[in-house]
Formats: structure tokens, C-alpha cells, sequence
């Protein structure tokens, strides 16, 4: 006989819900705040609940009948919107959202971290009873089986045929199918009939699995998806269907198929003897990043296979190494690909962050997303929350001004804040953007010559003078408040962007707003290069920013007078000289090669010695000792186990630029 689950098995179920839990409340706290700025919107009304009934079902089912209790009670706050009897007011939303931020600590309690404050929790049903004028023992009521007036009402009531049949794995998973039919039962008037029909004998009695199936009519106002979210977390290992039942009856029972091959008819196959059941996997992070390192390494094991490949007159070798090659390359696209994550719902978890920083400083602030769509690499996005929140708060506090001040400005009561992101060849441009007063450059000047970051004769120009607000403890604030003006923020911005290989970047016109640009790498692990040469040493450009490689003789250079522009088909192009910039002391070649990039600046030249051809770059952090060196992105391991710079083009091109305004 098959062994009873243990702790560990369901400790991983419900460790399961636990991340779906989460970003179900990332869905109910967009919904909620996007219903504060359309509260006659029935849709989001419908999202909200739909979150809610879902986080309280499952959270029951899974054992933890405590967040599932309080959740109850917003969740018939809401039905109530729902049906009309209750309108969405500016109360109601703010008391939602303290609802929510309680249920997340309660799930994260449940997950080790520290108890939820029960004390929160009762003054929350207390504002929320006399906002809705609903008590306790009203909404434990409500939640009872409720035939002439179903918990779902809002509209013509509609009869349901529902078919549900347990997979094997469902009891293994935890869950309970009783309730979940019992979480059937608010929404309106339910019949059921169980089949036995299946329960095998008794020596072939597996005890872990459910061998019963149940068909349902349901009358309710509740549409699909809403009888839907009942079974959301056990649809994929069970048999489901949900149709309307189209035929009149006088009894509803005579709507129930009556055999098993009738129960049978209609409901197509069971979801876990399909082959394409899931249509996704959750696999964890670590688990994840290690799958990329080794791909990593394939990779490079598979540029040192090349090499010795390219050493050996041997065709079989040649062959093999190509083959290798080929599909380490497919390898590498799809586990680059799987940690390819949209920025989207990073961006909607500062919502609630506008909303209240608004609140707190009555202001009137409108967040707009672009780019949402815009794919980043996992271990980026991660990074990006405590760079983005400083950022969103200095622009709430300093940049935007208060309605009064904007309409004496002519501007519009409402400020208007953007988070953007957009790709730039191998590179991301998340925006942070506002409308409001700007930053006075001289300002800042003023404060960085009295702070000694600057001399007070030093020519800088606006965009250098603005970049001084990344320095560590520089504020321009007349008071420190619970927002900002200590003097940290910016420089964590600094500092995390950096720790990614990105850069920040600095736009501002006095009375029209400000613009921060983060520029951040697609990717942290693996990226398309060209291996150059220059003397003995070997460097790798990124593929993305290249556009062609051109020839440069000794003639050409005489012909320039001695000045580093190249004539390409009638432009003047300035190059950067990396023989030259890097110091190294071999003699040059008759024949060198440009290449030309896109950056930030315009396109820029690079002259190396040699373009040795494309390499699948394995990205490896230089360490802190080299954190300084701004124009070096990484290193890489070559295939014969030497090291290659990884060049950061748009950094050399700002250098040459700084270095000849000098």
C-alpha cells in the first residue's frame, strides 16, 4: 500500500499556493487601485472579487482558515458592490488596500516570517463593518447556501451543468474536493449527484486518490470564470467542465446525466491524461539560475572543443565540434529566453506606492506605463525595486509640486509620472519621467561646491553638474521627511545600476520636469560578441551595438592629418584608438580594422588589430577591486582558457568625449 503524504509533501503544496497567492494580491492591488480612478468600472469591481473569492478558497483548502476568514469579509464587501447594494467610495478602496497589505503579512506569516498584528486585523473588519453596514455574524450568513438570493447576484440568473472528476494527483496535492463543492454553494442554488462508479475493489483501493466524481447544477448570476476561480488551483489535475444547461426543466435534478456513459458524453478528455495539461511549470529561481550557469560553461567548453577542432586536420572532429556547436547555440537561446521575464509587473507594483505617497503629500499624481511588454532578464528585474522606488519617491516629493502651485504654473492640477522601458540593442532604457518643476542646475551646483564635490571655478557642463546628484549624501532639501532628503536615495540608484553594468542618466528643463534613464543590460549571463585582438590581448564587443567592420591603413591615417576620424561612404566618423587608450606597446599591423558601433553619443570607430569573429560571451563579473573601471563590462573565458575584456562601447565613446572636452 502506497504510503499517506507526509509533511514534506504537503509543506510543498502549500508552499505552491503561497507564490500563487502572491501574485494573485499583485492582481488585487492593481485592480484595486486602477477601481479608485473608475469606480463605476463593474469590471474591476468583478477582478477584485474574483481575487478575493479565489484568495479565501484556496486559502481554505489548503489549511489556512484564518487568512481565509478575513478575506471572507471583504470578499462580501465587494459581492456587495457587485450587486448593487453598496457603492465604491474613496473609504471603502482605502480600507481595501490596508485589508490587503494584512493579508500579505498573514501569508507571509504562514510562509515563517513574523505574526501578523491580530490587533490590525480587528480594526480593519471594524472600519470595514461600518463602511458596509455589514456585521460578522451577517457575512458568516451570507456565506451559507443561499437559494432565492445567491451570494453572486448581479444580473438574470443561469443554470450551470458543472462535471468534476479528481484526478490521481489531487489529494496528494492537498487539496480537499469537498471544499471546493462547498465553495460552490454561496453562489447560488446547487445540486449534486456523486458517482461511485469507479471506486475499484478493495485490495486495487488506492488510498491517496479520489476515485468519486460529482455533476452539479448550479443556478447563480455568477458567470464562468467566476465558477471557474473555485477550482483555479486544482484545474490542471482534474477533469472540468462547465456549460450551460440550455433545456428548460421543471427539476433541476433532471438535468444530471444518470450513467456513467452519459456522465461521460460532452465533457471531453480528463486535463491530467492530456499531454499538453499544463501549459506551464513553476521551477524555482535558484534552480533556474543554475541551469543558465551551466549552460555557461557548456558554452565555453564547447569554444574550447573549436579550438582544438580548428587545430586538428580531422574532419570527424570538425564535424562533431559543428554539431556541438550548433546545438549548444539552440541551448543557449532557449535558456536565455527562460529567464526573459516583462517588465510589466514590476512596474504595476508601484501603483500602490503612487497612491499613497499622493495621499501623504496631497498631491494629485497619474502613473502611466510604456513599454510594459519590454523583456529583461530575471536576475535585472530583481534588482531593479529599490533603484525604481528612489527614484518614484524623489519625483513624488521634490520634482512634482502640489495642485495649487501647478495651476498657478499653468499646468494641470493632476501631475503625470511615467514609467518606461524600451530595448536599445543589447541594452534596456527604463524611464522615469514627471512634469514637474524640474531641477535647478545651479541649485545643485551651489550644493555641491559647499559639500566639496566640486571646486567653485570648475567648468561643468548641465548634464555633468546634474550627474553630482548620484553622490553619496547629496540632497538639495531644505528638511528631512519620511520621504525623502537624507541624502541616500539617488545614491542607491548609483549603486545598484552600477552593480547590474548599467548607467544612470540625468535630464531635467526647469518648470517642464525630469527625466531618469536607467540603461541596463538585456541580459547578466550570455551575449553575442565579436573577439577582436590587439597585440597580445584579446577583447570582446558586444554584437548588438556593431554595424560593420572597416579597413584602416596607414594612408588613411595620414590623410586625417593625424586626427581620429574615418571617412565612411562621405561621413566623418571619430574612432577611439584601443592600442592607444589601453596602453599596449606591441608594434601596429599595416592593415587595422574600425569597428563601428551605435552608441548613446552617435556612431563611434574602434580600431583593434584583428577581427577574429562572432563569440557566444559568457559574462563574468570582474570583482569589487575592478568595479572602478567603467569602460569594462565583464570578462569571459576564452577557449583556450585565456581572458577577454568585455567592452562596454557607450562608456568608451562618453570617456573620449569627456577626455577631449578636457
Amino acid at each position: 500500500m502506497p504510503e499517506l503524504p507526509n509533511d514534506q509533501a504537503l509543506e510543498k503544496y502549500r508552499q505552491a499556493f503561497q507564490e500563487e497567492a502572491r501574485e494573485v494580491l499583485v492582481e488585487l492591488e492593481s485592480a484595486l487601485l486602477e477601481l479608485n480612478e473608475n469606480q463605476n468600472d463593474q469590471g474591476l469591481v468583478g477582478r477584485v472579487f474574483r481575487a478575493l473569492h479565489t484568495i479565501k478558497g484556496s486559502g481554505s483548502m489548503f489549511g489556512f482558515d484564518e487568512l481565509a476568514a478575513f478575506a471572507h469579509d471583504l470578499e462580501t464587501a465587494f459581492d456587495e458592490v457587485r450587486a448593487g447594494r453598496l457603492n465604491v467610495t474613496s473609504g471603502l478602496l482605502d480600507v481595501a488596500l490596508m485589508a490587503l497589505d494584512q493579508i500579505k503579512a498573514m501569508l507571509e506569516e504562514t510562509a515563517g516570517g513574523p505574526p501578523a498584528d491580530r490587533v490590525v486585523s480587528g480594526e480593519i473588519l471594524v472600519k470595514l463593518h461600518a463602511l458596509t453596514g455589514l456585521s460578522e455574524s451577517s457575512a458568516a450568513q451570507e456565506a451559507a447556501p443561499a437559494p432565492q438570493a445567491p451570494l453572486g447576484a448581479a444580473g438574470a440568473l443561469s443554470t450551470w451543468k458543472i462535471h468534476f472528476c479528481p484526478g490521481p494527483d489531487l489529494l496528494r496535492n492537498g487539496a480537499n474536493p469537498m471544499l471546493l463543492l462547498g465553495e460552490l454553494k454561496p453562489l447560488g442554488e446547487l445540486h449534486v449527484t456523486a458517482s461511485m462508479a469507479a471506486i475499484p475493489r478493495l485490495e486495487e483501493l488506492d488510498p491517496e486518490r479520489c476515485y468519486i466524481s460529482w455533476d452539479m447544477l448550479l443556478t447563480t448570476a455568477a458567470g464562468r470564470d467566476a465558477i471557474r476561480d473555485v477550482f483555479i488551483f486544482v484545474e490542471d489535475s482534474c477533469e472540468l467542465s462547465i456549460e450551460p444547461d440550455l433545456a428548460p426543466r421543471e427539476h433541476a435534478a433532471e438535468a444530471l446525466p444518470s450513467t456513467p456513459q452519459e456522465r461521460r458524453g460532452g465533457y471531453g478528455r480528463r486535463a491530467y491524461d492530456s499531454p499538453d495539461n499544463a501549459s506551464s511549470i513553476r521551477v524555482p529561481a535558484a534552480r533556474l539560475d543554475q541551469f543558465v550557469n551551466l549552460v555557461g560553461e557548456l558554452v565555453t567548453v564547447q569554444a574550447r572543443l573549436g579550438e582544438v577542432a580548428a587545430r586538428r586536420d580531422d574532419a570527424e572532429v570538425t564535424a562533431v565540434s559543428e554539431e556541438i556547436e550548433r546545438l549548444t547555440a539552440a541551448l543557449r537561446e532557449n535558456s536565455m529566453s527562460i529567464r526573459m521575464l516583462p517588465i510589466r509587473a514590476t512596474f504595476e507594483r508601484f501603483r500602490r506606492l503612487v497612491h499613497d505617497l499622493a495621499r501623504d503629500l496631497h498631491k494629485e499624481v497619474d502613473l502611466t506605463i510604456e513599454g510594459g511588454d519590454t523583456e529583461l532578464d530575471k536576475t535585472v528585474i530583481d534588482q531593479l525595486n529599490d533603484p525604481l522606488m528612489h527614484l518614484i519617491r524623489n519625483s513624488m516629493d521634490h520634482g512634482i509640486e502640489p495642485p495649487a502651485d501647478r495651476i498657478a504654473a499653468g499646468k494641470p492640477a493632476t501631475a503625470t509620472l511615467c514609467l518606461s522601458a524600451k530595448h536599445s540593442g543589447a541594452t534596456v532604457l527604463i524611464g522615469v519621467s514627471d512634469d514637474g518643476a524640474g531641477i535647478n542646475a545651479e541649485a545643485v551646483r551651489a550644493r555641491a561646491v559647499e559639500k566639496g564635490l566640486m571646486a567653485s571655478d570648475s567648468q561643468l557642463t548641465e548634464s555633468e553638474i546634474l550627474s553630482l546628484i548620484l553622490a553619496p549624501g547629496f540632497s538639495t532639501a531644505q528638511q528631512v521627511t519620511d520621504v525623502s532628503g537624507r541624502g541616500v536615495g539617488m545614491d542607491v540608484v548609483r549603486r545598484n545600476v552600477e552593480a547590474l553594468r548599467g548607467t544612470v542618466e540625468i535630464a531635467s528643463r526647469p518648470g517642464a520636469g525630469t527625466n531618469v534613464t536607467l540603461r541596463l543590460p538585456l541580459t547578466m549571463a550570455i551575449i553575442d560578441g565579436l573577439l577582436v585582438r590587439i597585440g597580445p590581448s584579446y577583447f570582446v564587443m558586444p554584437l548588438a551595438t556593431t554595424l560593420e567592420c572597416i579597413e584602416l591603413t596607414h594612408q588613411d591615417v595620414e590623410k586625417a592629418n593625424g586626427k581620429h576620424l574615418a571617412d565612411i561612404r562621405g561621413e566623418l566618423v571619430p574612432y577611439i584608438h584601443l592600442r592607444e587608450y589601453f596602453n599596449i606597446h606591441t608594434e601596429r599591423p599595416e592593415r587595422e580594422q574600425i569597428m563601428l558601433t551605435e552608441t548613446e553619443e552617435g556612431r563611434y570607430g574602434f580600431v583593434v588589430d584583428q577581427v577574429l569573429g562572432d563569440h557566444q560571451t559568457v559574462i563574468k563579473n570582474l570583482g569589487r577591486v575592478y568595479r572602478h573601471v567603467q569602460v569594462i563590462s565583464g570578462a569571459t573565458i576564452l577557449g583556450d582558457g585565456s581572458v577577454a575584456l568585455i567592452l562596454d562601447p557607450h562608456r568608451l565613446a562618453q570617456e573620449a568625449i569627456r577626455a577631449t572636452a578636457e
